[in-house]
């Protein structure tokens, strides 16, 4: 999978199964996950590089991205400026 122009593919992580109290979260109440590994990034707009890389962990916005299945997985793609830092 290639993204194009400054799309970047993103795999979130698992959402948490316990709370830090140790509390088992239901299916219905888990927050959907701000943070993802970048698998795919596009080669950039015209004159600006893309600063993310494949393999870099990040935080994005909550609604940010579409999501999709692919092979099973669970993906994002969203836009560089959708990303907020690389951690």
């Amino acid at each position: 999978m290639k993204p194009i122009n400054d799309r970047v593919v993103v795999k979130p992580a698992p959402a948490e199964e316990k709370t830090s109290g140790g509390i088992i979260v239901p299916d219905t109440a888990k927050e959907k996950p701000q943070r993802g590994e970048v698998i795919a990034v596009g080669p950039g707009k015209e004159g600006n590089a893309m600063t993310v890389s494949v393999g870099d962990i990040v935080l994005y916005g909550k609604y940010a991205g579409q999501e999709l299945k692919h092979d099973g997985q669970d993906l994002l793609i969203m836009r560089e400026d959708d990303i907020l830092v690389i951690l």
